[in-house]
């Protein structure tokens, strides 16, 4: 929940992820049922994750790193103004990006999406992106090409027509992965081509 909100990662709430979970709620969610969570990972996979590890209640002391991040915590975990500025920020990400995206577009530019994912959904239908703003989506998944976004309704083809089509920018919408999809195209950006990283906040690489 604290990448969530510090990073507006907003785009990764969707049907499949409805809850997010402070370190403070798991402790007191397994203290319900007998267990004590005596040791804590925070992992930068899918925006930030927690790894805990749990015994029976008293079976084991628990750790400094859920100590400090218990006490980290408690600075904004039952804080509304924190949870109400993510919503500010969260908006304010919206107008920047679609901002961003009509100058380009009213300047000629053609704009391409990398990334057919649920959190790319999400954000597209929630910013109000769709075929005025964006050609085509690109996906390497030989499921999802040849079929169309959810409620945006723009067509899904294979990376390649990047570099067969080279529009002027890309939007990447999988932006837990850019380094690594950035790499993969590196002949698009070699050929001129920008990618839009939109979280967690607006940049052009």
């Amino acid at each position: 929940m604290g990448d969530l909100i510090d990073h507006v990662e907003f785009d990764t709430i969707y049907h499949e992820h409805l809850c997010y979970f402070s370190l403070t709620a798991l402790v007191a969610l397994f203290a319900r049922h007998g267990l004590d969570i005596v040791d804590v990972e925070h992992l930068a996979i899918h925006g930030g994750s927690l790894r805990i590890f749990a015994t029976h209640a008293s079976a084991e002391a628990v750790g400094e790193a859920v100590k400090e991040m218990l006490a980290a915590e408690a600075n904004w975990v039952h804080s509304k103004e924190h949870h109400d500025r993510f919503a500010s920020r969260v908006e304010d990400l919206r107008q920047a990006l679609t901002a961003q995206l009509h100058q380009l577009k009213d300047e000629g530019n053609r704009i391409a999406v990398y990334g057919a994912s649920a959190k790319g959904s999400t954000l597209m239908n929630y910013f109000g992106i769709d075929a005025n703003l964006i050609d085509y989506v690109v996906d390497r998944s030989t499921v999802k090409q040849g079929r169309y976004t959810p409620g945006t309704h723009l067509e899904i083809c294979d990376p390649q027509r990047l570099l067969d089509d080279q529009p002027d920018y890309c939007l990447l919408l999988t932006w837990n992965f850019a380094e690594e999809i950035m790499k993969q195209q590196a002949s698009f950006r070699a050929n001129g081509g920008k990618f839009i990283i939109p979280i967690p906040e607006v940049r052009v690489a």
